[in-house]
């Protein structure tokens, strides 16, 4: 792995654990629940959240990406196994991506097109960082108050939560 990525694989491996313990709460029985009529379900929430490192994996090797709007409405999963599944898969994806990762192809430009125009260009790893990270972080705060409105303990983020202490 090249050195500038080797700090984002740490983060990546770090927030996944995260990631998981807010995935674990996710009640199956309640996977198509939503907080509000324009709100997506909470399956649906937690399955676009376990795509994300997938999604990387995929679109961050390409020199364009286009955009479709209309794919902008996550699928509903199965089960809750799916998201699970989802979600390992994809963070074993998201750090094989970026162990193959030449320097090069890390700075070089990434392009994102919707319906042709180009919207978007910005270096392979700051998309790395926007795209998969801060993206994943956003959502996962979302899941986190889907989770309280549904009186579901919210686990330990980064530090305690009204529910738990990280210090026991």
């Amino acid at each position: 792995m090249i050195p500038m990525l080797e700090p984002m694989m740490s983060e990546i491996r770090e927030e996944a654990v995260i990631t998981k313990r807010v995935l674990d709460r996710v009640p199956a029985d309640k996977l198509s629940w939503r907080p509000h009529p324009k709100s997506i379900s909470l399956g649906q929430l937690a399955l676009h959240i376990a795509s994300v490192p997938s999604s990387l994996s995929k679109i961050v090797p390409l020199e364009e990406f286009e955009a479709n709007p209309a794919n902008f409405d996550p699928p509903a999963p199965k089960n809750i196994e799916e998201i699970h599944t989802a979600f390992e898969q994809g963070v074993r994806a998201a750090e094989d991506c970026l162990n193959c990762m030449s320097e090069q192809a890390a700075r070089g430009n990434w392009r994102l097109s919707v319906k042709g125009k180009q919207v978007l260009t910005k270096p392979r790893v700051g998309v790395v960082r926007s795209i998969m990270m801060n993206h994943l972080y956003h959502h996962r705060g979302q899941l986190s108050v889907y989770l309280r409105l549904l009186e579901v303990p919210v686990p330990v983020i980064y530090g305690r939560s009204a529910d738990e202490s990280p210090f026991g």
